[in-house]
């Protein structure tokens, strides 16, 4: 009895412990399920979010740890996060759009030859960081213009193999903590004023001065290297646009945008460069590597439609002067092409050949039929630039730029507001361009005194206008030292042919994806109503919110102008994103807003990962 008595008080032990046992692997079932189940979305921020902060602006605060993959849940939920994760330091200088990691990771298949792998490719929405983008260790505030031309601080840009690989073409030199530029390039180790002064000459220019008293104002730099030609050429009041691709020579754009130089990363590829036709008075290759042959011509061709009538294509490179054989192939085989493009050799002197283009479509229409390349279709659209593919075939002039025999513009300063002739490809009339050159012109004044408490005059270098219609927020900061990145949104009018004309620079975005520069390189960013188009087109706010402050340098500003409930909105988002409030004003403080109109002006703070503080000890 007493066995019997036993064995069924052991049969309930057993039977009670099996029921704990199922219930506790029910429980660990349901938990770790639901974390797998949300991995994909966290990912990012599981793997690189356990870092934490210690900030810094104008004094102390107290350290703050980073968010958790369940605070990034609820941001995807219409919560806004208290915080967010930091990056791992692998991701410092992370492009979005042009990340070589994505590009393996999606298995896309791209014709190297054809530079397609250093063209945009954005990431899907699942694959996008969700995090703050850590400056590197010892990262300090950058050096103020223009003194940042010819030297930055060493820990902003931890690289250093472009000093050692141009050691002996003067493009940099390391000296202690900094990062020294003597100016010279690969065609021009003794300095880029020289041999900006030699093109000048070359042209018969007076006084060797590259502007040609204000005629010669937007130049291309094509394969810029770390931009000192267009750093160059600002003191004689022309700006270019330094352009080159994330290659080899990683970290050239970031070089040129650090020392305060206008520049853009893009590459002549497969798809037109985002720049509208006829923006540039003169384009620039010097040693920039470039096979302008490869497919019947197609990136001179690409080239010539961005120069305006009479243009010209300064190239500097062994083909020019060189007497070995393949030198000479090459160029007799560009000298036919340019030749059928119409380009004459304005000038030619050792080492360097400045064509030039037409200035009317006289010579295309002398052409022999069936001369190559073609003449671009009439529906084409030569300012469709946004994804557009390139095609081998000349841009003819309009009517109007042909019987005037050239662009109609003003010489620069005037250029800047006068009205520009292409105002009526929009049917804007003289008196709506003035209007909107004056209300910017006060805006910007309000803007500059709410911003007085914070900035001197060198604190602010690069700007960008998110949303630049015709650049009048831009030419309204004309006396201040400062250039600004025109942006115009891909899916409005494409006005930033106008911003060209007037002698402003910028380029074409589409404001759901990220823009195609290094992570800190820009002061101040505008953004006027670019919040409520986002809202329009279903993008994600908070997507944008953390491009900007990837964009954006520690201690920069943001100036918001929006209706209020965006406005409302993104104040939740500042303590998540480390940013604070600086000034706002709306239609009862200020009667340049109207209705339910408000600026809102934030400041980025200067933060650091406590591993950063740690390495930079």
């Amino acid at each position: 009895m007493t066995r019997g008595r036993s064995d069924g008080t052991q049969k309930k032990r057993l039977i009670a412990t099996i029921c704990v046992v199922a219930i506790f692997l029910g429980f660990l079932y349901a938990y770790y399920g639901s974390i797998f189940g949300n991995q994909d979305r966290g990912a990012f921020a599981l793997q690189h979010g356990s870092k934490s902060l210690s900030h810094y602006l104008m004094g102390n605060e107290d350290s703050e740890e980073s968010t958790t993959s369940t605070e990034q849940d609820d941001a995807e939920d219409g919560v806004v996060p208290k915080s967010y994760p930091v990056c791992d330091d692998r991701h410092s200088e992370l492009i979005p759009c042009l990340d070589r990691h994505l590009i393996y990771q999606m298995r896309l298949k791209l014709d190297l030859s054809l530079m397609e792998h250093y063209e945009r490719h954005c990431p899907p929405p699942e694959r996008r960081f969700n995090c703050l983008i850590p400056p590197p260790a010892g990262y300090k505030v950058p050096i103020k213009w223009p003194k940042s031309r010819d030297e930055v601080w060493k820990a902003n840009i931890p690289h250093t193999h472009l000093a050692h690989e141009k050691s002996d073409q003067n493009w940099m030199v390391v000296k202690g903590e900094k990062i020294v530029f003597p100016g010279g390039g690969t065609h021009f180790h003794y300095g880029a004023d020289k041999y900006i002064a030699s093109i000048a000459n070359m042209l018969n220019f007076s006084n060797d001065n590259l502007n040609n008293q204000g005629r010669l104002r937007t130049i291309l730099d094509v394969g810029c290297g770390v931009a000192s030609f267009g750093g160059y050429l600002l003191s004689s009041n022309i700006i270019a646009m330094s352009l080159a691709p994330n290659d080899v020579h990683q970290n050239q754009i970031q070089f040129a945008l650090e020392r305060g130089i206008p520049a853009y990363l893009g590459v002549l590829g497969t798809k037109r460069l985002p720049y509208p036709s006829r923006s540039f008075e003169l384009a620039h290759c010097s040693r920039c590597r470039i096979d302008w042959l490869q497919r019947d011509g197609i990136l001179l061709l690409e080239l010539d439609r961005l120069l305006r009538p009479g243009g010209y294509f300064a190239y500097s490179s062994p083909e020019a002067y060189a007497q070995d054989e393949e030198d000479l192939r090459i160029w007799r085989k560009m000298s036919d092409l340019v030749g059928r493009m119409c380009w004459r050799i304005a000038a030619k002197r050792n080492q360097t050949v400045i064509w030039q283009k037409p200035l009317t479509n006289d010579c295309y229409l002398q052409r022999e039929p069936g001369t190559r390349p073609p003449l671009c279709r009439s529906d084409d659209d030569p300012d469709a630039v946004w994804g557009v593919q390139m095609e081998a075939c000349i841009t003819p002039y309009s009517d109007h730029d042909h019987k005037v025999k050239g662009s109609g513009l003003a010489p620069w300063p005037a250029r800047l507001t006068s009205p520009p002739p292409r105002l009526q490809d929009f049917g804007y009339s003289t008196e709506m361009f003035e209007k909107d050159t004056e209300i910017w012109q006060r805006r910007v004044g309000s803007y500059w005194n709410l911003l007085s408490p914070k900035i001197e005059s060198d604190t602010i270098r690069n700007v960008m206008d998110m949303k630049a219609n015709m650049g009048s927020f831009g030419a309204a900061l004309k006396d201040k030292d400062v250039w600004v990145m025109n942006v115009v949104p891909e899916d409005g009018p494409n006005t930033l042919k106008l911003i060209y004309d007037r002698g402003l620079i910028g380029s074409i975005n589409n404001w759901c994806e990220a823009f195609s520069t290094y992570p800190r390189t820009y002061d101040l960013l505008h953004a006027w109503t670019v919040f409520s188009d986002i809202e329009k087109k279903e993008c994600s706010i908070e997507d944008l919110l953390l491009e900007m402050d990837r964009i954006l340098r520690p201690t920069g500003f943001v100036i918001i102008r929006d209706k209020q409930s965006i406005v409302d909105l993104i104040k939740k988002y500042l303590p998540a994103l480390h940013w604070e409030t600086l000034a706002t004003a709306n239609a009862s403080s200020d009667s340049e807003l109207d209705g339910d109109e408000t600026v809102f002006i934030v400041q980025k703070k200067l933060w650091l990962t406590s591993e950063s503080v740690r390495d930079s000890e």
